[in-house]
Formats: C-alpha cells, structure tokens, sequence
C-alpha cells in the first residue's frame, strides 16, 4: 500500500492553517506525487505558486516526495550493462585517436605501428584492471579513486583524486556527445559540418541533463540496450571482417580521398627523438580507451550481494570486451587503412564497418546498425556523468569541500545543482573547443588517468597497511598500476601541452587550491558555532536574561506592519515597542497621527535619525534595550514583498541590511516579516473571518475535501478518515507522518504528526523521547481513542504499525499490550 503526503488540512486549528497555508514552502514540499498530480491553488485560498515553481513543475512534473528515494540493485548483467557503457562506447574512437597521430608523422607506416601501440595500451588496461579489482573488494559501500585516497592518504590528498575525477566528468560529457554526433554525421553526411554538429550535440546534453532532471534513472533498462546492441554490432563488424580477411576478401581503402588527413612520411627513424615523441603523443590518445574504467568501482554499492565479487566479476567482462573490441578494431583498421577525417567524418569505426559488411543491402544495413548502436551507446555514455557527476559533488561537498548547495536534492530527488552546473560547464568547453574528439582528447586523459594513479598508490598503501594474505602480490599489482597512470599523466601533460593540456595543467592545482580554501571557511564556521564542551553549552544556554523585549521597526503604518505586530504578539513578550526611527518630520507626524486614529495598542516611539543611517539607529536601538532593560531583545522587520522583478528593483533592501547588522549583538535576534503584497484584500478577510470563527468556536477549520479529489491515494480496508475522527472516538486512521516533535508542554513527550489525504492529528507517545521508525515521512497506521490536546485531535500512546510502502498484508498488532509491529521496519518497542 502507498499513501502519498498531502498538504496541511483540516484538523490543526485554523491560526496553524492560516501559516501553514502563507508558508509557500510549505507547501510544495509536501504535494504528492501521483498521476493526477496537485492543484496549484491547494485550498482555494487564492494564493498562486510563484512563477518560477510554476514552469519547473510544468517541465519536470510534478514533484517526487523523499520516501520515493531508493536504490535499485543490480544484478552483474544489469550492471554490465548500466555502469560499463562509458567505457566500452571509448572503443569506438581509441584506435582514430591513434591513427591521427601516427598516419601524419609515419605516412603509411603508421598503420604498422597502431597494433604494437595497441598491445601497449592493452597492457595498461590490463594493469588498471588488476588494480581495480582490489578496490572493489574493499571499498564496496562507497569505492572509487576519490574515496581511496581519503581513506588512505586524508581528506587534502584526497581533493587531487576529487579535482581528477569533476573534470573527468565533464569532459566526458562533451567527448562521448561530440563522439556520438560524429556517428551520427558518419550515417547522414548533410549533417555535418562543425556548427551543425556543434547545434546537434549541444542539443543532445541539453536534453540530457532535462531528462536528469526530471529523474531519469540511471539503472533503467532503456540505459542497458545500447550498451549491449553496441557489444553485438561491433563484434559482428570484428568477426566478419577477421573472417573476410582471412578469405581474402576484406578490402582495403584509398588513403587520399578529400578531407582525409594528410599522410606524408616525415622520415623519422622509429628511435630517433622526434618519433618517440609522436609515439608518446599517439600512445597518450591511445589512453582514451580506458576512459570509464573506474565507473564500476564509483558504484560498487549499486551491485547485489556480494558486492564486492560480483563488481569484480563485472569488471573482468567489462575489460575484456573492452579489450577484444579495441584489439579487434584496430586490427581491421590496419588491416582495411581506414584513414581518419580532418573534420572527424566518417569516423574510422564506421569505415572499418562498411568494408567488412559491404556495399550490398545486407550490408548497408549492417553500417547503418553500427552507426545507430554506436551513436547510441556514446550519448548513453554521456549520460553516466550527469549521475556520477552530482553524487560526487554531493561526497566532496559532504566534507566541506565544495559548496553545501551541492549537498541538496531537487524538485524530482536528483542534485538539481549538480546537474546543472555539469551541463553549463560541458557545454562552455564544447563552444570553446567545438564538437571534435580529437581537440577535446587533450583535455580528456590527464584527469582519467590521475583517478587511476590516486587508486593505484591508495591501495599500495592500504595493503601495506593492513598486512593481509598475499599482501605483497596485491601491494605489487597496485604500486605498479599507480606508476604506470603517473607516468600517462606526465606524458599527457608533456606532449599534449600545446594542444590544450595546458589550461587542465593550469586549472587542476588552482582548482585544489579552491577546494581548501572553501574547506577552510567552513571549518572557521564549523569551530565558530560549535559548543566545545557540554559545560560551555549549559553556560552559553544559562547566560540569559528574564525579560523579552520585541521592537517592532515602523516605517509608515500598512498591512504589512499590523502583521508585524500580530506576530509580536503571539511571542508572548515581556514588553513589545513599535520604533520609528525619523528621518522625515512630516512622515513622522503622519505616522503619530493615523497610530493615534486607528487606536492602536501597542505603543510607538519615535527616535530621531537626524544623520539617516537607519541601520546604525537600529543597531544603536537594540544594543540599548539589551543593557538599559537587561532583556533578550527581538528585533522585527515587516518587509514587503513582491513577485515582480520590476516591482523589486523600486524598492530597496533595508530590512536585510538591518536585521544582518543587529543579528551580530549579543542577545538580539532579528525576523524578517514577510508580507506578499500580491494578496488581495478578499483573501486577507476570509482567513481572519476563518481564524476568528474558529477562535469562537474552538473548532478546527475543516478543509475543502472536494478540492483534495484527484490527488487522494486508495485508502486501506478498516481506516477511519482523520477528517471524520471525533472526541472520543476509537478509530485506526493511517498517514504518513510530517513532523516529529521532541518534548512538548506535557512534558517528555515524543509527539508526531500524522496527515492522510483528508487531514492530520497528533500521536502523543508519553514518557518517551525516541522511537525507531517514527520519523518523517514514515507509512504508520494507528489505532486508539480520539482525545483533544491543546486543542487539536490526538490519540495517546497508540498501537501501531510501520507501513514500507511495498506493504501488501500488514501485521496485526498484539492485543492488549504495549508492543508494536511493524511491516518493512523493525519491531518498534
């Protein structure tokens, strides 16, 4: 059984609907998520969502509530197929990567060159697989290269792992898109072209990151096809082409077709230094194959148990057919000559396909599936950042690292923040650059290969720690992987410097620089605001005065005032002052005069601010009431508020400016008042009609179930609606909980309020401070008899139970006794 939260009703008294209905948060936080979807006007009260929730929740949908958070476990098929598509897609562009550097420096000897270059980069991949394995057994909660390092080396070394893996992430969004298009472009020539292919792949991330954020799951079945329908194509191109030249048949092509690279034989000796330095810069594209290779271990925890084997298992697959796909295209590559375009197309995988498929029918199809799957599987691969991307932020961001808006999730529960800024910077570098692999590959390895490097020396010295069986093998295999990734990253950093290596050079000590200096302000605010010792809380919560004195900042008498000094009211000050600090006589005399006219209580002062500096007045104000009146002083601020930017740039921030300089006195606090001047007077007189009705009456104000229709989930067989429940009554009502309160008036208390679709009650848990599962967002059922509690429905010490969602058969509570069982939770005592 589901029950979706609903918006506040009708059972809490009409002065907590009234504030529950002008809180616009509020309200939005707690709309449902169902088919039908919430009205925008949830009661009728005349209150519109703002403009920009408006349109979000037109794009998006409507809004997931946190209970719909879960994780989806993968089986090792699954996964293959979710987490590896990053890294096999990397395939389909290694060996033109290779080929770009060699055919331009060796002519056509360069095509002898690509398979011992090949098995060079294979004994990496081998490497970096062997080092990886031990991180999935390790690390299965949380693994990857940034977690390593912080459990290995501390949270400092760690931001190099961190800054290695943000920029990994968007650079490969905008490589894995360029390279998508380029297959794309490959199919249908017209579409080429740099700005077009430049429109179609910023189109595609765009749409990516709409599809994120209106929560596209990662783990979906529709994210696993590609991967596979790739795997299939591209070995059916392999085998057939293996086959056709090993017949003879396989043919091969002209290597002086227009647009084709240049291929013009330097002459340089394969041991002279300027060969070895083309061979290092072909070796360093090479690199780009092994792009992915650690998402597996970024999301181990995502795996059935036993994590840690079936990650390693899938990992092994997932290298090898990596491996055999990188091995096998660049063997038909060599074999077939495929030469790489100048403008990126045909790409060299769709060249090797038309040849080993033919020109025949059959044939065409073949390319034209290749293409399809291989466009497929690249804009997949593209979509792995916008999941890994946030989450990471969110990590760093944990540990006070990056900014903690990162930390936040959004309207449909993914890192709208993440998200976002993923998709702006993907989309700065593709403008900067243009939509083309091979001038974004210099921005690509540095920071893969620093994430491998991170892994490999972590694990050396975990193992070196930990000391345990075949340690020393493990130590070997991990110190080497570590090495060998250093020593990529210098060679990328060396022969791709030129090219675009040099700004990543540049911003990877400047972003870790940022990241510690962001660390750094917030630890200064962590120390600032922590209470050290429980005898320096118990000084700093005993160190207060008697008196409260609530000044209330005046500056012409409106609606926005008098709910400023309602609001004073109903904090129950020892003395409450409305404050007009004077800058204009005549304004003054006004004031005085419609005070005087309107009879209203509440006394005002007038204090002279000749030199018009409101703020320092104010300041000066409540520093004097703290030490004249030895009073806890609240300060409010009435501001008005407005919907429109026009309407905001006519009026200044005073308020701000006042309530940021008094908050910084001891013994003050400042409160912004806030009053939407778009609320019409009609509205404004029916909730004081209603809240004065309800006052009389001493009734809760009942909502409009009529107006709930739509948004309602089925109810369960035996339940009473809370809107129906009556003094005395015995009923069994179930909700899910909104809010959790810890000692009230009565005393030690656990108090939490339950809503279903018609309204909310209270559940009273006397003499208790804590009961496992009852927490927001919880499915509770609960039965007992209806009392009144300071004037609210409630039910004392219920029986009840733990509804999970997937809750089919609920269990019957005992009879009689104070034990309580749940369905999906632990039994609750």
């Amino acid at each position: 059984m589901r029950i979706g939260p609903i918006a506040v009703a009708a059972v809490l008294p009409s002065q907590e609907k009234f504030a529950a209905i002008e809180d616009e948060s509020y309200m939005t936080a707690t709309l449902p998520a169902t088919s039908a979807g919430p009205r925008p006007d949830l009661d009728g009260t005349g209150l519109p969502e703002r403009l920009g929730y408006r349109v979000k929740r037109k794009l998006l949908g409507a809004p997931l509530v946190s209970a719909s958070l879960h994780e989806e476990k993968l089986s090792k098929k699954a996964a293959l197929g979710v987490l590896s598509s990053d890294c096999i897609s990397s395939s389909a562009y290694g060996t033109e990567e290779m080929l770009l550097v060699l055919l331009a420096a060796f002519g056509l000897s360069g095509f002898h060159i690509l398979m011992p270059l090949t098995a060079a980069v294979l004994v990496v991949l081998l490497l970096m697989t062997l080092s990886y394995r031990e991180v999935v057994m390790v690390y299965t909660k949380a693994g990857g290269s940034y977690v390593v390092a912080r459990e290995n080396f501390g949270p400092k070394i760690a931001q190099i792992a961190s800054v290695a893996l943000l920029i990994d992430y968007i650079v490969t969004v905008a490589v894995q898109a360029a390279a998508g298009t380029a297959a794309i472009t490959s199919l249908v020539p017209a579409l080429g072209g740099e700005r077009k292919s430049l429109a179609i792949t910023a189109a595609v991330i765009l749409l990516l990151a709409y599809g994120n954020l209106r929560g596209i799951r990662e783990a979906g079945k529709a994210f696993a096809a590609p991967t596979y329908l790739f795997i299939a194509m591209a070995g059916l191109v392999v085998v057939v082409g293996v086959a056709r030249e090993i017949f003879g048949d396989l043919p091969k092509f002209a290597t002086d077709a227009h647009g084709m690279i240049p291929i013009a034989d330097h002459h340089n000796a394969v041991l002279s230094g300027a060969a070895i330095f083309v061979l290092l810069r072909a070796f360093a594209n090479g690199g780009s194959s092994l792009t992915g290779l650690e998402a597996i271990s970024n999301g181990v925890s995502a795996f059935k148990k036993p994590e840690g084997i079936n990650a390693r298992r899938t990992l092994s697959i997932m290298s090898l057919l990596l491996g055999t796909l990188v091995l096998g295209i660049s063997y038909l590559a060599f074999q077939t000559h495929a030469t790489p375009y100048e403008s990126g197309s045909p790409t060299v995988i769709s060249q090797v396909a038309r040849a080993a498929f033919g020109t025949s029918l059959l044939g065409h199809a073949g390319f034209v599936a290749v293409q399809v799957t291989t466009a497929l599987i690249l804009y997949t691969g593209a979509n792995t950042p916008f999941t890994g991307f946030p989450f990471l932020a969110n990590f760093i961001a944990e540990d006070s690292f990056l900014p903690r808006q990162l930390t936040r999730r959004g309207h449909r529960l993914a890192f709208s923040n993440g998200i976002i800024v993923l998709t702006v910077v993907s989309l700065a570098l593709l403008v900067g650059v243009g939509a083309n692999v091979n001038r974004l590959v210099p921005f690509y390895a540095i920071g893969v290969f620093t994430g491998f490097t991170m892994a490999g020396l972590g694990m050396a010295k975990y193992h070196r720690t930990h000391r345990e069986e075949k340690w020393r093998v493990k130590f070997a295999i991990n110190l080497s992987g570590g090495i060998v990734s250093a020593f990529v990253v210098l060679i990328f950093a060396v022969v791709k410097f030129t090219e675009g290596a040099w700004l990543i050079v540049i911003l990877f000590p400047l972003m870790w620089v940022v990241l510690m200096r962001l660390n750094r302000r917030y630890r200064r605010e962590s120390r600032a605001l922590q209470l050290v010792t429980s005898a320096a809380a118990n000084q700093t919560l005993s160190t207060h005065y008697a008196r409260h004195t609530v000044l209330v900042m005046v500056d012409r008498l409106d609606l926005a005032v008098m709910r400023g000094l309602r609001y004073a009211g109903s904090l129950r000050p020892t003395d409450v002052r409305a404050v007009h600090l004077s800058v204009d006589e005549q304004v003054s005399t006004q004031l005085q005069a419609e005070w005087l006219e309107r009879g209203i209580q509440v006394p005002l002062q007038v204090i002279e601010c000749s030199d018009r500096r409101l703020v320092r007045g104010a300041v000066e104000l409540a520093y004097s009431s703290v030490v004249d009146d030895r009073a806890e002083v609240t300060v409010l601020l009435p501001r008005r508020t407005f919907r429109r930017l026009s309407q905001r740039l006519l009026h200044d921030r005073t308020a701000d400016r006042i309530a940021e300089a008094v908050g910084r006195l001891p013994h003050v606090a400042a409160t912004i008042v806030p009053f939407d001047t778009t609320l019409d007077a009609r509205t404004e007189l029916r909730l004081e009609t209603e809240q004065q009705q309800a006052e009389l009456s001493g009734q809760p104000v009942m909502a409009d179930v009529e107006q709930l229709r739509g948004v309602c989930l089925p109810r369960a067989d035996g339940t009473t609606a809370i809107a129906d429940a009556a003094v005395r009554d015995k009923v069994t009502v179930q909700g899910r909980i909104k809010m959790v309160q810890l000692g009230t008036s009565a005393g030690k208390t656990l108090e939490a309020q339950l809503f279903d679709e018609s309204g909310g009650m209270r559940l009273l848990f006397l003499g208790r401070t804590q009961i496992p599962g009852i927490a927001p967002g919880q499915l509770v059922r609960a039965t007992g008899r209806v009392g009144e509690f300071n004037g609210h429905l409630g039910l004392a010490n219920p029986r009840y139970e733990l509804l999970g969602d997937a809750a089919t058969a609920p269990v019957r509570p005992e009879s009689g006794g104070r034990r309580h069982q749940s369905v999906g939770a632990p039994t609750a005592r």
